[in-house]
């Protein structure tokens, strides 16, 4: 080669990457030193330090590469030993897929029987809130085939079906980062870096540092302003180095441990990851990397819990490889699943973007200078174990699944056969499950009454105990769900026979020589004499979605509705996820609540509730159930008994249990003192770090709430907050607690004032 042109490739060599080595521009005025926790920019380098778990000390340097947010390298200290680099010269990699959300026949046909016109405006409000929904299922099933999917018609920002391929966009993220942000935030720093492009999104990439623990966030912040947007997203580190010893370690859904040491070829594609608990760890010689997603609000509402797998590697070359979550694009198909013959694939509704909201797409990664196996342990504890702990005094109680007990025991010939289900549920910390089968969804007279005697003897034989089946019923077809307005949940405080339907000879209630009395019910009267006359209870299970849509907007001035067995409604994120919400069913679920709270302020009745449902049909090992099933801590003074759930029924009538996503607890919460100054006081646990806590109220027309910041204290906290509360004026008061993951823990609201004796809510 010349010597001239050598000096030339040489001067351009040191002039590219002295561009791209530049000094680094990150503003640190937001940055507040504090022990444990410091961030210090100098040269091209930002460089982040921290204290974390086990005495393990961890430290991130940041750079601008070519625009591109990067890690320049991960170290660990370990107590007695020096600085040990875990990865170099790491880049953030996101994956985005979008499609077009579409309101479902399942919600329109409510609405049309309420009479509604359904205008552009409405679908444009209550299209977010889809479960039949499956945006990246192209062309998708005829509506003949399936009526719950999305309708052939079209409105505004609503083509009608077949979907059309054009309608799915693909793209990975795209930086032109010119500067960063290093802001604190309690006990935690937020290192931003703008010019972020995801697809049909833009933002930011923020990283945050949580001090004291070993945890790091990584995600997209950013919004679209295209009008009926779902997506998925897909996230994770790449260039992490393959040495001597480099492994990705995880467990399958058998429990079992696996592992891939990059000896076979480079990858084209990612390797996608059946892995149990949702964790995969990368180890190297100095320590190793755990990667996994938020555990709830990662995953929109399903039918099935069949772990779709969440974790992926890729090898990118002989030296080096990538590795992160991902969200699955499409339900599994019914052949793979191995029970049942449901066909699920056309209820894939994932995440939804309201336009000109912030969407967070989060991976967290666990750093450690551990194993493999020690990091996925601790790494695992932030979420229990996926295990519901115990509380002294509570049982854990998980409901509304539909679980179709009796047809698949008598399959297997017999009622005494073991369900998976059982296990799975035991295994998980649950004391009472409470599935909604009834005699049969399409069971009616006789054949509902002989369904619901088979139902009992499950629940008789199979209850132990510590463990106990509730079985309780979803009335979700025939003439009376019309009557009702939208699904209810019948909770039930002993064998109760009912059928639908009564003649205007037939009476109330028959005596069966069998089966003893036997209801006839011919309308919302008769059922709530029922739920009167046997101490039952009634929630709408899924409000404002599915076959509830418009309701209970539209019963609220009924008599059932204000009856005090009519308790309130289900809580499952999901059916609508939104990556904006900070809280699980943020949109559909909590304003819903606060504003029914509003609409009894006045009446002499109790506060209206929330219980934790699921939407899940059988289930087995392997499946995710912790992930996908909110539950209610219910305190009692005894469990209930083989045929009697009274204290169940009992503490829900009087407010007395929690739901929680199960990271967040809160094992005592009153509201103390007199008049006007009143004091809100809980007990709060909690496994990631608290993000804030909040006193939420209303007066009868509108609803407020006082945010308490909680970023300044540890993951794997205790608290007792005490929070001053000025009741003048207000009708009723909840709390609640939310993590940094967005999961969280609410107690069910107390009345004050005038009609503050009805609410029974004493703790």
């Amino acid at each position: 080669m010349p010597r001239n042109r050598a000096a030339s490739l040489t001067i351009l060599f040191f002039f590219l990457s002295a561009i791209a080595r530049a000094q680094i521009n990150c503003d640190l005025a937001g940055y507040k030193p504090l022990a444990g926790l410091t961030a210090n920019s100098a040269g091209d380098t930002l460089t982040v330090s921290w204290s974390g778990q086990d005495h393990q000390q961890l430290r991130l340097r940041f750079a601008i590469v070519n625009q591109t947010p990067t890690i320049r390298e991960l170290e660990v200290k370990t107590k007695g030993k020096p600085w040990t680099p875990l990865a170099t010269n790491l880049t953030p990699e996101f994956h985005v897929v979008s499609g077009i959300r579409r309101m479902t026949e399942q919600q329109l046909q409510p609405l049309r029987e309420l009479g509604l016109e359904l205008t552009d405006d409405i679908v444009d409000a209550d299209k977010w809130e889809a479960f039949w929904d499956a945006p990246l299922r192209v062309p998708g099933i005829a509506r003949a085939e399936l009526p719950r999917i999305p309708t052939e018609k079209a409105f505004d920002h609503q083509p009608g079906l077949p979907r059309l391929a054009e309608e799915i966009k693909r793209a990975n993220a795209i930086y032109e980062s010119q500067s960063c942000q290093v802001k604190s935030n309690g006990a935690r720093l937020e290192i931003s870096f703008s010019g972020v492009k995801l697809g049909v999104f833009s933002g930011t990439l923020q990283y945050t540092i949580f001090a004291g623990t070993n945890l790091v966030r990584q995600e997209v912040i950013a919004k679209t302003e295209e009008p009926s947007v779902a997506y998925k997203y897909d996230a994770g580190l790449s260039g992490l180095p393959i040495q001597a010893g480099t492994r990705v370690v995880w467990r399958d859904t058998a429990s079992d441990w696996q592992q891939n040491a990059f000896g076979g070829e480079v990858n084209n594609n990612a390797v996608t990851l059946q892995a149990s608990n949702r964790l995969v760890i990368a180890e190297g010689p100095g320590g190793s990397i755990a990667a996994f997603p938020p555990p709830h609000n990662f995953f929109w509402a399903r039918e099935i819990d069949v772990n779709l797998g969440y974790n992926w590697y890729r090898k990118d070359s002989g030296s080096s490889f990538a590795f992160g979550v991902q969200q699955p694009e499409s339900e599994a198909d019914p052949a793979d699943v191995g029970r049942g013959s449901r066909d699920m694939r056309d209820n894939f509704a994932l995440r939804s973007a309201r336009p000109g909201t912030w969407q967070r797409m989060p991976v967290y990664f666990y750093i450690s200078g551990g194993s493999a196996e020690t990091t996925f342990a601790s790494a695992l504890s932030l979420t229990r174990a996926d295990h519901y702990k115990p509380l002294a005094g509570y049982e854990v109680m998980a409901t509304h699944y539909h679980a179709s007990l009796v047809p698949r025991l008598q399959h297997l010939g017999s009622l005494d056969a073991v369900l998976p289900d059982f296990e799975v549920m035991r295994a998980a910390g649950v004391n009472i499950y409470a599935p909604i089968d009834g005699g049969g969804a399409a069971a009616t007279g006789d054949d509902h009454v002989k369904g619901l005697d088979l139902y009992y003897q499950v629940a008789r034989l199979h209850s132990d105990k510590d463990f106990f089946i509730m079985p309780n019923e979803e009335i979700l077809s025939g003439e009376l769900t019309k009557q009702m307005g939208g699904h209810t949940d019948l909770l039930v405080s002993h064998p109760v026979f009912w059928s639908q339907g009564r003649s205007a000879a037939q009476a109330l209630v028959e005596n069966d020589p069998r089966y003893g009395k036997v209801y006839h019910i011919g309308g919302p009267a008769d059922l709530l004499e029922m739920v009167h006359r046997e101490n039952l209870l009634l929630y709408m299970p899924h409000p404002r979605s599915k076959g509830s849509t418009g309701y209970p907007d539209a019963i609220k001035d009924t008599e059932r509705f204000r009856d005090d067995s009519y308790r309130g409604i289900g809580f499952r994120w999901g059916m609508g996820l939104d990556g904006s919400e900070q809280r699980l069913c943020e949109y559909r679920c909590l304003p819903l609540w606060d504003e029914m709270n509003n609409w009894v302020a006045d009446l002499p009745t109790r506060p209206k509730y929330v219980q934790a449902i699921s939407e899940v049909f059988e289930q087995g090992p392997g499946d995710d159930i912790y992930a996908n099933s909110p539950v209610n801590y219910v305190r009692m003074e005894a469990p209930p008994k083989v045929d009697d759930w009274t204290p169940v029924i009992e503490a829900m009538k009087r407010g007395d249990y929690f739901v929680t996503s199960g990271e967040v607890l809160i094992p005592s919460y009153s509201v103390q003192g007199t008049g006007s100054k009143r004091l809100v006081v809980a007990e709060v646990e909690w496994t990631f770090p608290l993000e804030f806590v909040e006193v939420v109220w209303g007066d009868g027309q509108h609803t407020d709430r006082q945010v308490v910041s909680a970023t300044d204290l540890p993951a794997f906290g205790h608290h007792r907050f005490e929070i001053p509360f000025n009741s003048e004026g207000k009708k009723w008061v909840r709390f609640a607690a939310w993590d940094c993951a967005g999961d969280g823990a609410m107690v069910q609201p107390m009345k004050l004032g005038a009609n503050a004796s009805a609410t029974g809510a004493g703790r």
